[in-house]
């Protein structure tokens, strides 16, 4: 289940106004390009930001999200119509036969239950043809990168064009390792509504992930930094055997 801030379409439509600074994407964009993929599987796609990227370099590109306000929000988008869209999670792909599958940002961190992480990673393994590479970045645990999530580090006002001022802030509710759970406040300045968005990541340590990749018919080629966060990031390459 997707959450508030992605599946309610008042949070979906400023989801990228509040987040413009996507050079996260970049290293990304850069393996697409090392690999020579031409096919690419995003998986956890949100509002289609990357995906469209893609698109734009002439990529054949399927994005899978479960919330319905992302993928329509994507789906509003100049040049959406070069995306395959898919409502649901990665076990709900057609079939496939692509370069490259990723997981950006917090997707990989987002699937909590163990059952459907199992799952997501044997559906990317079948989306791909052999030698082909899954790519994700998950928080490296011994940051304990929850400890800044606060009001006092993350409070700003927001001027979005047709919407107005939007006030917004993280706090941290729960920690319950692995699963940390956070939630965000939305207050808009138009009307004065009020809304909260609560999200729960789980937190897997390097030789965790490297056991479910190898359990689902991945060889581990590199683990690295994310380039924009060092030291707080796991990015793994793993490919299809």
């Amino acid at each position: 289940m997707a959450d508030d801030c992605y599946g309610h379409p008042r949070l979906a439509a400023i989801y990228d106004p509040l987040d413009l600074d996507r050079s996260d994407l970049d290293a990304y964009l850069r393996m697409v390009e090392k690999f020579a993929a031409r096919q690419v599987l995003d998986i956890g796609c949100g509002t289609g930001v990357f995906a469209l990227l893609l698109a734009d370099r002439g990529i054949d590109v399927v994005g899978v999200d479960p919330a319905q306000a992302c993928v329509d929000t994507a789906r509003a988008k100049p040049g959406s119509e070069r995306v395959r869209w898919v409502c649901g999670d990665a076990t709900a792909l057609p079939s496939l036969q692509v370069d490259l599958a990723t997981m950006t940002a917090n997707v990989a961190q987002e699937i909590t239950d163990q059952g459907t992480w199992q799952r997501t990673l044997r559906a990317a393994n079948e989306a791909l043809r052999p030698g082909g590479h899954l790519i994700f970045e998950t928080r490296d645990p011994a940051r304990r990168a929850w400890e800044e999530w606060t009001r006092e580090n993350s409070y700003r006002v927001t001027e979005i064009p047709g919407i107005g001022s939007v006030e917004s802030w993280v706090e941290l509710i729960d920690v319950s390792w692995p699963l940390v759970t956070f939630r965000w406040t939305y207050v808009f300045a138009s009307d004065g509504q009020v809304l909260t968005s609560d999200s729960t990541l789980r937190f897997r340590e390097r030789n965790e992930v490297e056991t479910d990749l190898a359990a689902h018919g991945y060889l581990v080629e590199d683990v690295r930094e994310a380039p924009d966060r060092p030291g707080r990031e796991l990015v793994f390459l793993a490919r299809r055997v």
